[in-house]
């Protein structure tokens, strides 16, 4: 008899989609060199767009969403991974037009794989996932473009979220002083000030229709929320600055100047999770592993299994997951 195991799937219907858990065998999973058993994934906002189709993130019908997951290699091709691995995988279409994390097995290209530091458990990397890792590579580009602890403060915005939460830790953590912005200062101060953040200020102050330029406020920023609060983050920047976008919460536009450019000689720099270069990868997870304060990583995490996946999705595009979740997909 065909072994089975357990899976959310997402099914086009006449109104839109819905969320099942079924039980599926290998003969379901997608091509790929690596089979892994999943031990674990999370909730990201991407996650919260497929899982309620707020927009068209799933290319494929039916699909095993999640863009994350951690677990352990059961068989492989892959001349990189063996029987035994400890592995985490992050983005390349995977909960999109590759079956993704929420499911007791996943296969997969090798390439697409990390092998996880042995500093980071495979519970851990969930709790950091694609929203952490994001973070990372945010701080990375800040330090390659000169932002040091001695420029001055550095803004996150959208900060009691997945990305700012770890940001914020990490930031703290190599001796920035970080500005956190949100849009529950009144209930998130406290949980911002343990993080490691020396101030706290209300989204509103960055959410509205701004000047070109504004007063100059911080050094560097890790933006996850776009559109005007990106632009407003932008003219608030020093002179010389750089700031790291990564997210779209608020939107996709950007309705700026180039004074900032221009003026000021501030940068604007994209962050890619999703198809990022493995060396990269490899790089932002080893630096997790060093620069990562796990004990302030366990005080953001809360835990879910399988079947409140889907509520979850509705909660974090309301804004209200605080932190990170890691999806036991064994439960």
């Amino acid at each position: 008899m065909t072994a089975t195991f357990r899976g959310l799937r997402l099914y086009k219907t006449d109104t839109g989609q819905e969320a099942r858990i079924v039980h599926l065998t290998d003969e379901d999973l997608m091509p790929g060199d690596v089979t892994c058993r999943v031990d674990f994934s999370t909730v990201n906002y991407k996650d919260g767009l497929a899982l309620t189709g707020r927009a068209p993130v799933v290319r494929v019908w039916p699909l095993t969403p999640g863009i994350d997951f951690s677990g352990v290699v059961d068989t492989s091709t892959h001349p990189g991974f063996a029987a035994g691995d400890r592995v985490v995988l992050n983005g390349w279409g995977v909960g999109e037009t590759h079956h993704g994390g929420y499911a007791q097995r996943a296969r997969v290209k090798g390439d697409w794989l990390v092998k996880l530091p042995d500093a980071i458990s495979n519970g851990r990397a969930m709790a950091i996932g694609t929203a952490g890792y994001t973070a990372m590579l945010a701080v990375m580009a800040l330090e390659r473009l000169g932002v040091t602890p001695a420029s001055g403060d550095v803004l996150v915005t959208g900060a009691a979220g997945g990305v700012g939460s770890v940001a914020v830790a990490l930031l703290a953590g190599l001796g920035y002083r970080v500005i956190a912005s949100t849009g529950r200062k009144e209930t998130e101060s406290g949980y911002l000030t343990g993080l490691g953040a020396a101030e706290i200020i209300d989204r509103a102050e960055l959410s509205a229709p701004g000047r070109p330029v504004a007063k100059e406020r911080w050094a560097g920023a890790v933006d996850s929320v776009g559109s005007h609060t990106l632009a407003n983050v932008l003219a608030g920047t020093r002179y010389g600055g750089a700031v790291a976008a990564c997210g779209l919460a608020q939107g996709m536009d950007l309705p700026a100047s180039v004074a900032p450019f221009i003026l000021r000689g501030v940068t604007l720099a994209g962050i890619d999770s999703v198809m990022c270069p493995t060396p990269l990868r490899t790089e932002a997870w080893a630096r997790l592993a060093k620069d990562l304060d796990m004990t302030k990583l366990d005080a953001v995490t809360g835990h879910a299994t399988l079947a409140e996946v889907p509520a979850l999705g509705e909660a974090i595009l309301k804004g209200e997951v605080r932190g990170r979740v890691v999806v036991d997909v064994n439960r």
